[in-house]
């Protein structure tokens, strides 16, 4: 069983794209940045008594004005940017700041450390590619920049050189900041984003639970307001029978309107049974909840088989547990990927005692895959099964499945723990029988049951 293949019903969000930042964001950073440019160069020809050449450096700076400018003008600021506009940007910005970096000291002015600033964001919102694209051209401006710039001048002449030994460690220093900030930044982004979509899809899921449970209240009272205008038709209908003996056509007309009313009738009294059960069921025994969950992977040609015992010191009676959209998916999901690798058997037990309820999942298959069983349960990991068979064929999944059944569960105050019950490198015939992956579900039982007590569980039948 491959951790990452749990495939359930819930359709994976579109995937956010890198590079989706607005362009009033860049704008605002730049802007600070040629604040802060205007300030040091003012600085430094005024106080700091330093030969900068102000003439060539505010035209650089009136570069960086000109095209926030022109972007104020072209677009509105609540434009996002393509990939492609905000790396074009990036990249203005870094050659920008190298020009002026080269005429001000190259990497002996001690703001050089700034030219760290774009490749930094451009982790945070571009793709690897891009990002990379980036920190390699920010690494090209600023070897250029150690070789090529105009030195600092007092406004005595003096040139401040600061030695050999300190440019090429200032280079080797940025040249390593940029790298590491790329892939730092980029890993953290990429995992928040997946971790939203993952979110994202998780709320779907519940929300689509939710709506089938709110279904029953709908059905239940569509069948109540439906039930006064089809006796009136069914009085009516008659009436108009009894009026019509000496006409057989429109009497029979009339007969058949009021059986399709008897009939309607029905239909709605059966709708409204069955939608005042979902509606009132809202704690169920557990060997309920438990079939409920497993019922969609029931005919998928794998042995599913439930074990339901006490432990030796817990009440022999099942428990009464919430009948709550996030157990009945997040177990739902459990079981599915239990049945996508098993081989023929899939188990689900259950043991209780006065305080705890644990669940066990088990299957017969391959197991989890021993160098991914610290990571099960992340989103988007993603694992090919070695053997694909007719029925069970070979994909490439998310681990979004197993991600949105952890998350769901472990809200109802569950503990997830995921093993094998052999070595996965065993042969087939060496495994034991419920050799597969294994998973654990814990509550503490006041916890889950607590939905189940008062107002919820006055209807719970058994």
């Amino acid at each position: 069983m491959a951790t990452s293949q749990a495939r359930d019903e819930t359709p994976a969000p579109t995937d956010l794209q890198g590079g989706q930042v607005r362009l009033r964001t860049l704008i605002l950073l730049r802007w600070a940045a040629v604040a802060g440019q205007v300030a040091a160069l003012t600085v430094a020809s005024g106080p700091l008594s330093l030969a900068v050449p102000l003439g060539p450096c505010f035209l650089v700076v009136g570069i960086a004005v000109a095209a926030n400018m022109a972007a104020i003008s072209v677009f509105p600021e609540t434009k996002r940017l393509s990939e492609g506009q905000t790396m074009a940007s990036l990249l203005f910005d870094t050659a920008q700041l190298a020009l002026l970096l080269g005429l001000t000291g190259g990497l002996a002015n001690p703001f050089a450390f700034l030219i760290l600033a774009p490749a930094t964001i451009g982790a945070t919102v571009l793709s690897p590619r891009s990002s990379g694209a980036v920190a390699l051209v920010t690494i090209a401006f600023v070897t250029l920049v150690a070789f090529y710039y105009l030195p600092l001048r007092t406004a005595g002449g003096t040139v401040l050189s600061p030695p050999a030994i300190f440019g090429v460690g200032h280079w080797l220093a940025i040249v390593i900041g940029v790298s590491f900030l790329t892939i730092y930044a980029g890993r953290v982004s990429s995992e928040i984003r997946s971790m939203g979509r993952a979110l994202l899809a998780t709320q779907m899921a519940l929300a689509r639970e939710q709506k089938l449970t709110d279904l029953g209240g709908v059905v239940a009272a569509a069948a109540h307001e439906l039930g006064t205008p089809l006796a009136t038709i069914k009085l009516v209908s008659a009436e108009l029978a009894d009026e019509l003996d000496g006409r057989p056509e429109q009497r029979d007309d009339a007969l058949l309107i009021r059986r399709e009313a008897d009939r309607c009738a029905e239909i709605l009294r059966s709708m409204g049974r069955a939608g005042k059960d979902d509606l009132h069921l809202r704690a169920a025994p557990l060997s309920a909840v438990l079939r409920e969950a497993a019922e969609p992977h029931l005919d998928r040609g794998r042995d599913v088989r439930f074990e339901l015992l006490p432990a030796p010191d817990g009440p022999a009676r099942e428990p009464t547990i919430a009948r709550r959209p996030e157990i009945i998916h997040g177990l739902r999901n459990l079981i599915q990927n239990a049945v996508d690798f098993a081989q023929a058997t899939v188990w689900v037990e259950a043991r209780w005692s006065a305080n705890r309820l644990a669940l066990r999942i088990m299957d017969d298959g391959p197991g989890f895959p021993a160098h991914l069983l610290g990571r099960i349960g992340d989103p988007f990991l993603r694992r090919r099964p070695t053997e694909p068979s007719q029925d069970r064929p070979e994909y490439d999944g998310m681990g979004l499945g197993l991600f949105i059944a952890k998350t769901l569960l472990e809200r109802t105050g569950a503990e997830i723990t995921f093993a094998n019950g052999s070595d996965p490198f065993l042969a087939e015939s060496e495994r034991p029988e419920r050799g597969g992956a294994i998973v654990e579900v814990i509550w503490p039982l006041a916890r889950i049951a607590q939905s189940a007590s008062g107002p919820l569980g006055e209807n719970v039948r058994h």
